[in-house]
């Protein structure tokens, strides 16, 4: 396909984070850009605001007329659109080009330098680290979330260099042919999608076998490339950490040389894990790791990724898109590294029935960590009710004595009358939206100022 030929591009599911960051790639590039999603959002009053026309009814009369000219038009879509979908089925029934959102990135990144990174775990963090520090090499990176440095999924380099966040979900990342790429974990995940865990391990399997030049890996993964830990023997070791006032200070061992007092704001062993792995990704690649560490430095988080949204001696807020077990125990670990002494309440909303039912035993052990959860009903997502599979289940599960089913109405007032310091919000369904709600709650309770 020749993407200069193409005038318009229509996404179908224009919202989504991975598809929203295409759309702006296509529009700054000189495109005609529109497109539908079900309802509107911070993402999708974003794309507006840089003159994407979008709206959110399924209805082929929506569709903008100059859109409807085949010779002239992409379509994208993403797979959690519904097969019954009016405005698609319009496109494929009229023979439009028509591409998945992984399909169109492969399109974009096959004639670049294509730095890709997979996992299930760690990878939206990682991609967007390796982004900040390829920015003065002037890649162009497609990311999973908004980073807090550019407030944006999208950063705007030139052709010659990207940096990919590669999703195993569907196996979307097949599609795509990095040079260089890592992999941070492999853990049982999108089982409604793969069947078997198996499956899925052969999918990073063959994501492995696409790479051209060199593989990374988190050491301990079954698959061979040079590998990365924190204080164990691996060909990139950070060692001698030290907390210096909420900071991580580090030395990395790489292959070849050595550097010292690396800084990182991120908490948590796991963002080490993947500021190491975006470090050595980039020495692989050949930035020097001088530039590294300063990147490292000034790199300030990626929004719902451990988000402190109230930070005080009286009270803290974290926002994060926590929605495995391992990643919730990833999130307690490092709240119980920095606030030792408080208690900690947690609000979850479960995504998805069908990992809440994969992952129930798992789910309700990390929860039972914190001193107090509150739960949400389920958010669906793209997925019909599966039978006996509640968030009541769930809760039932779990070993905590404090811990309660609450409606999104009674959210903020339920957090209120608790005594926990520590507040914080996991979930990758609406849950984010309900946060700013809770942060005005508790501004008020504790006289704040915001």
């Amino acid at each position: 396909m020749n993407l200069k030929t193409i005038h318009n591009v229509y996404f179908v599911g224009i919202g989504g984070i991975g598809m929203s960051a295409i759309a702006r790639y296509f529009s700054v590039n000189g495109k005609t850009v529109a497109g539908y999603d079900k309802t509107p959002s911070p993402i999708t009053n974003g794309l507006e605001e840089i003159g994407i026309e979008i709206h959110f009814k399924d209805s082929v009369k929506n569709i903008p007329i100059s859109f409807l000219d085949k010779d002239k038009t992409l379509v994208v879509y993403t797979p959690a659109i519904p097969n019954n979908h009016q405005e698609l089925n319009y496109f494929i029934n009229n023979r439009f080009s028509v591409l998945k959102r992984a399909e169109i990135l492969g399109e974009i990144t096959r004639n670049t330098f294509c730095l890709g990174v997979a996992g299930t775990h760690g990878k939206t963090t990682t991609s967007s680290i390796l982004g900040h520090i390829m920015q003065p090499e002037k890649a162009t990176s497609f990311l999973g979330g908004i980073t807090e440095n550019y407030d944006s999924n999208l950063i705007l380099g030139e052709d010659k260099i990207s940096v990919v966040e590669a999703d195993e979900f569907d196996r979307s990342f097949l599609k795509l042919s990095p040079n260089i790429a890592c992999v941070t974990s492999m853990d049982a995940d999108h089982l409604d999608i793969y069947g078997e865990n198996e499956q899925l391990q052969q999918s990073f399997r063959d994501f492995a076998n696409k790479v051209s030049d060199t593989l990374v890996v988190a050491k301990g993964l079954p698959l061979k490339g040079l590998t990365y830990a924190v204080n164990e023997e691996a060909d990139y070791k950070a060692y001698n950490v030290k907390i210096d006032d909420g900071k991580y200070v580090f030395d990395v061992q790489t292959p070849t040389s050595e550097i010292k007092n690396i800084e990182f704001h991120l908490p948590g062993k796991h963002n080490m894990m993947n500021a190491l792995a975006a470090l050595a990704m980039a020495d692989v690649y050949g930035v020097s790791l001088e530039s590294v560490k300063e990147q490292l430095k000034t790199f300030r988080g990626v929004k719902r990724r451990f988000s402190y949204k109230i930070k005080t001696d009286e009270s803290v807020l974290i926002d994060d898109y926590a929605h495995h077990p391992t990643e919730i125990n990833a999130v307690e670990h490092s709240v119980r590294e920095m606030y030792s002494n408080d208690k900690v309440l947690a609000v979850f909303q479960p995504h998805l029935f069908s990992r809440t039912k994969d992952f129930a035993d798992d789910f309700a052990k990390a929860l039972s960590k914190f001193d107090e959860v509150l739960l949400l009903d389920i958010y669906p997502a793209r997925e019909l009710p599966i039978k006996g599979i509640t968030s009541s289940w769930l809760l039932e599960k779990m070993s905590s004595e404090n811990k309660k089913l609450i409606s999104k109405e009674k959210l903020s007032d339920e957090i209120l009358k608790s005594e926990s310091k520590i507040v914080v919000m996991l979930g990758a369904g609406d849950i984010g939206l309900m946060v700013d709600e809770v942060k005005d709650s508790l501004i008020k309770k504790y006289k704040l100022d915001d």
